[in-house]
């Protein structure tokens, strides 16, 4: 015992801050920049002027809206923490860094609400294989005791909550902590460093208990300190500490540690677990799988557009080194050259002359680099290390600029945006001819407009994107449409007698011919499908016709006067005249949709699912999910605008969703008057 972690892991460190919304994370961030000398002091998130609150929309509204970088020194050792917003809308911010991080701080608190949204960051954690320590925010504010807490929390973690300090109180005021590893008392002071202390005499039963229980958890991968716990023998400090880090780095335990970040409580005890127990870009790269070699692999953890600077790609270099002007691979082959290499600190930047392997870094100018790609000095470049694969968006609105000079400055903004932020999805409707942004909640595409207008200068309009409504008709016709025009010299001649009927839901359209005779020649019969066609494309109610067959059974032509045009055009009065009797009817798209939510949550979804017109088709347990459900549901279109907003105010911020077509369906009465008020020929 004692060389299992093989010893502390020298060199520059990343690490991910992320928790729930209103955790605690930018204040933490804040604690750590005052304590370690990078800000001369910590700024209260109220204040909006913390390093995370650079942007204009975080201070607006209170919360962080993307990743913050901030590198500072600890001990002599180069640490750079990445600020992770904590709303479930902006979480995919986290994705590139988390990937490319040494090791992770969960920032949480004593409130079960949260619970949920801590579950979803832990399991993200398991997923991408990333060691963590929680840091257990505001127990000073705590009226559950800490290992009550940990019960509370156990369930969001696969591995172990290791608790690793208990709260040290005095008249029920929590006035410092005892270290378990250390077994050294610690008594807080606000905004400097802790003072050592003895343990209390009336609180040593209690740390000999957590102690005890800490050791027992250690000892599930050491089998010598099993044996040293059965015979009574106190294990030595130094093999603690080895297999405290040698299960953090191996994700087989999550330890924890307790403090309060407002006041700068806690802060120096996880900077030194940090910076003893945290493993580095050594571990990070087999977790990606970097091969073996002595090429250059620089990994991009989030795209900045800057006013005054240019594009910054912030990256981990994860072996070799890179200085400035040195050009890299990308996976394609094609080649990208670095224009300048910076220390980040929130909006601040300061030059470097190169960066080595460990290093968080922005590199400049990379226009053609996005996030989550892989840079490397191998020739032709390497196979990616990340595949970003952003969440379905769940809200969506259609954007326009209130003066349509500014339509190629908002594309062109838009873009930039979406290099920031790839979850961020944008299309162009050709049906309602609408710029549909999407995204992942409200908040989420709010901001995005806040920044067109304020960090881009483009005042914009946004309104619910068009429902693509379709019409069909309900009974067959037979019509005849005829085209005669004369105006000196050569005339205009068509005639067509048509056959309209209805086809079952989701055949498409067809069209046929029974021509005999030669009565319409072969060369008009193209004609008039393509009028017929043309006319689909907006039918009497006022949208494209579906579910239609069209036969052309009769008709007549002109030897001089008749033309493709003319038969195009009697085609389309056939059509105009004979839809109209056919009983033309509004369909509307169904989605079968797909929600997840904690089970807690359950009854209010499946209540509010028929409050927009929704069908319940089922639900279960979330598959390796412990306290969440899918909710199965058929919902009109119509109604899914907005309902992740009533989703995410029913479950504290967490449910989503997915959608797929399903159907089409008939809508009749009130809701089809006001589709056509809006959408359709009666506007």
């Amino acid at each position: 015992m004692g060389t299992r972690a093989g010893g502390r892991r020298t060199g520059p460190k990343c690490i991910a801050i992320v928790g729930p919304f209103a955790s605690g994370k930018t204040t933490l961030l804040e604690a750590i920049l005052a304590r370690t000398g990078a800000i001369p002091r910590q700024n209260p998130v109220s204040s909006g002027s913390t390093v995370s609150d650079h942007s204009p929309e975080a201070r607006a509204h209170a919360m962080s809206v993307e990743a913050t970088f901030a590198t500072t020194e600890f001990m002599g050792e180069q640490l750079t923490f990445v600020d992770c917003p904590g709303s479930i809308e902006f979480s995919f911010e986290a994705e590139p860094v988390l990937a490319a991080c040494d090791i992770a701080v969960v920032v949480a608190e004593a409130d079960e609400k949260k619970i949920p949204a801590l579950q979803l960051i832990m399991r993200k954690l398991d997923d991408l294989g990333v060691p963590r320590i929680l840091f257990l925010n505001k127990v000073d504010k705590a009226i559950a005791g800490v290992r009550d807490t940990l019960k509370m929390l156990q369930p969001t973690s696969a591995a172990p909550l290791l608790l690793r300090q208990i709260p040290l109180r005095k008249d029920n005021v929590v006035i410092g902590s005892i270290d378990l590893a250390l077994e050294r008392a610690y008594i807080y002071r606000e905004y400097a460093e802790s003072q050592v202390a003895e343990i209390p005499t009336d609180d040593k039963a209690r740390e000999l208990e957590a102690r005890f229980s800490m050791l027992e958890t250690l000892a599930d991968h050491d089998d010598q300190l099993m044996e040293q716990l059965l015979e009574e023998i106190e294990p030595p400090k130094d093999a603690v500490f080895d297999d405290l880090s040698a299960d953090l780095r191996a994700g087989a335990v999550t330890p924890v540690l307790i403090g309060t970040a407002e006041k700068g409580n806690g802060v120096l005890r996880l900077l030194k677990a940090i910076r003893h127990d945290a493993p580095d870009v050594e571990a990070t790269r087999k977790r990606l799988g970097v091969p073996d070699g002595n090429q250059t692999v620089v990994q991009v953890m989030k795209t900045i557009h800057t006013a005054h600077g240019g594009k910054l790609s912030v990256s981990r270099v994860l072996s070799g080194q890179i200085a400035d002007a040195a050009e890299l691979y990308l996976s394609n082959g094609e080649t990208a050259k670095i224009s300048g290499i910076y220390k980040m600190l929130g909006k601040d930047q300061s030059k470097l002359v190169a960066a080595k392997a460990g290093d968080t870094v922005a590199l400049g100018k990379l226009d053609e680099v996005k996030t989550g790609q892989t840079l490397s000095s191998a020739k032709g470049g390497m196979k990616p290390l990340l595949t970003l694969a952003p969440p379905q968006p769940v809200f969506a609105f259609a954007l326009r600029p209130k003066e349509r000079k500014d339509e190629v400055k908002m594309s062109a903004a838009i873009q930039r945006l979406a290099e920031e932020d790839p979850s961020l999805t944008l299309r162009h409707n050709q049906d309602s001819a609408e710029t549909v942004l999407s995204g992942h909640g409200e908040m989420h595409l709010r901001v995005v407009r806040e920044r067109l207008e304020g960090k881009n200068q483009i005042p914009v309009e946004g309104h619910a994107p068009a429902v693509p409504y379709r019409e069909t008709i309900r009974k067959t016709v037979q019509q005849r449409g005829r085209h005669k025009k004369q105006s000196g010299g050569h005339g205009q001649f068509g005639d067509v007698v048509i056959e309209i009927k209805p086809l079952p839901r989701g055949s498409g359209f067809q069209f046929s011919d029974t021509i005999t005779g030669g009565v319409v020649p072969k060369t008009y019969i193209q004609s008039v499908e393509t009028g017929v066609r043309d006319y689909l494309k907006s039918g009497p109610l006022g949208f494209p016709v579906v579910d239609v067959a069209v036969n052309l059974s009769d008709g007549s032509y002109h030897a001089v006067d008749s033309s493709d045009m003319a038969f195009q055009m009697a085609a389309k009065l056939a059509m105009k005249e004979g839809m109209a009797a056919c009983s033309p009817v509004l369909l509307e798209p169904v989605m079968k949709v797909e929600i997840v939510t904690p089970s807690e949550a359950t009854s209010k979804i499946i209540a509010l699912i028929p409050q927009r017109r929704g069908q319940i088709l089922g639900y279960d347990a979330r598959p390796d999910w412990p306290g969440w459900d899918v909710v199965e549901a058929t919902m009109p279109q119509a109604e899914i605008g907005d309902l992740i907003i009533e989703l995410r105010s029913a479950t504290a911020g967490v449910a989503s969703y997915r959608c797929a077509f399903d159907h089409m369906a008939e809508l009749t009465g009130r809701l089809a008057d006001e589709a056509m008020n809006t959408n359709g020929k009666a506007a």
